[in-house]
């Protein structure tokens, strides 16, 4: 494509998918003339070349002063030759000393050995601080305000430990299939798509320690410590710690659905986890025995994802609940829960006194904040958010490499088991919560799944 043919066609896709802002034609046409093509094949040096003539033309025409942030939204097994072959047409350093940073997409790395060797030899071009491993997650508000909702306010961080904490669950559910990527889904799986990266980077912000103050540095220094103390489970163990699923086919409401299996481009004899169930420990002061349980899948009956902390029973039952209420108040606990997506925010489930009908009768109620309603104006995507930061060279939200190898090491045994044993699927319908199974980790601990 010529340089206008690629400007009309990011002209369509923005127009199409702007959110919450009208189309603003000068500001586009302002912006569009900082937008170029360069074709070229990634394993051809000749490429990286024509990229320095055109990096140079735009540093001379526009000022960008030689600074270029590079965002490798390639297949994961070029990541490390791409960044050798930036680092072997000087385009890694500025002789004036302008930064050079590279965002990475996940997955970074399929296993604990190939994340290690990802970060060898991209450390062999750029420093640790110019590589900035992206994690979409991260970058959403919630997550975000985890941070300022635990250590900007008094109320809950005295509560913040095993004393008060009975378990603390993580969703992320996805009511969609494949969607057409069968066969690219087919060799990730859940566990790793979801868990390894997104899921463990949420689960150690949510359970990490104050920092001294707040510095990429510093913050990222505490999640990386906490998921340092994630336990890590012995082979005999994964069975009763682990739930590994695949959606079957179901009708559900007037359509019928595909199981994993008959998906295009899906061996019909696949041992791919669609779903994937963990109870993780954290062997810490704060945290020890509190289990955390931490799961994904698709084809479930909604879009959600979320953080529920579960508070421990009072210590006595002095009330009863009322008639009608749908639960009883050893079911219905304090719950805080922390939306992160489709509608961000924040909510507290308590018990107060139903006032009808006579008699101290208590039912749940729930406290609720909601990002649209309080502020009013636009929240940015996370995609918006880090991106920014990379630019301002904030790298606050982006995962480190001690931190990326710590989550390999969490569910590396768990991998491996799953590897080497064949499970009789498909062990849960389309539309539905997950296999039994999952259900059953939580009950031998005496706990539920809650419905989001």
């Amino acid at each position: 494509m010529s340089n206008e043919q690629f400007r009309e066609k990011m002209r369509v896709s923005v127009q199409k998918f702007i959110e919450n802002s009208p189309f603003d034609e000068a500001l586009w046409e302002d912006f569009a003339k900082g937008i170029f093509y360069v074709a070229g094949d990634i394993s051809d040096p000749a490429c990286y070349a024509a990229l320095k003539v055109q990096l140079d033309e735009i540093e001379r025409d526009r000022g960008t002063g030689g600074n270029v942030l590079f965002y490798l939204s390639t297949q994961p097994s070029f990541y490390a030759s791409v960044v050798e072959q930036i680092g072997a047409a000087g385009l890694a350093q500025h002789p004036g000393g302008a930064w050079r940073r590279v965002v990475i997409e996940k997955p970074f790395g399929h296993d604990l050995a190939s994340a290690k060797e990802l970060n060898r030899r991209i450390s062999t071009v750029l420093a640790e601080r110019d590589v900035y491993r992206i994690d979409h997650y991260l970058g959403k508000e919630t997550v975000q305000n985890v941070l300022a909702f635990r250590f900007g306010n008094t109320i809950f961080e005295p509560l913040w430990n095993r004393q008060y904490i009975s378990h603390v669950q993580v969703t992320a559910a996805e009511s969609i299939g494949v969607e057409g990527r069968g066969a690219y889904y087919q060799e990730a799986g859940a566990l790793r798509d979801m868990i390894q990266n997104h899921l463990l980077q949420v689960m150690a912000t949510v359970t990490m320690e104050a920092p001294p103050y707040f510095d990429s540095d510093a913050v990222r220094d505490e999640r990386a410590k906490l998921l340092r103390s994630i336990r890590i489970l012995k082979p005999h163990e994964v069975d009763s710690h682990a739930v590994k699923g695949q959606y079957g086919p179901a009708r559900v409401g007037n359509a019928d659905l595909l199981g994993f299996r008959q998906e295009q481009g899906v061996n019909p004899e696949a041992q791919t986890d669609t779903y994937a169930a963990v109870t993780f420990f954290v062997d810490n002061w704060r945290w020890a025995g509190v289990p955390f349980y931490v799961r994904t899948g698709k084809r479930m009956p909604k879009r959600v994802t979320d953080i529920a902390i579960r508070f421990n029973n009072a210590p006595l039952s002095l009330f009863s609940s009322s008639p009608g209420a749908s639960d009883s108040p050893l079911a219905a606990p304090n719950l805080l829960i922390l939306r992160i997506q489709p509608d961000e925010g924040i909510s507290l489930r308590f018990q107060s006194k139903d006032p009808s009908g006579g008699g101290m009768k208590l039912r749940p109620v729930s406290m609720d904040f909601n990002y649209g309603s309080s502020f009013g104006s636009r929240t940015p995507s996370a995609y918006e958010t880090l991106l920014l930061d990379a630019l301002a060279g904030d790298s606050t939200l982006y995962t480190r490499q001690d931190m990326v190898e710590a989550s390999w090491r969490a569910v590396e045994p768990i991998q491996n088991h799953w590897l080497e044993n064949k499970f009789d699927f498909p062990n849960y319908e389309a539309g539905s919560w997950g296999p039994k199974a999952s259900d059953e980790m939580l009950a031998r601990r005496g706990h539920e799944w809650r419905i989001p």
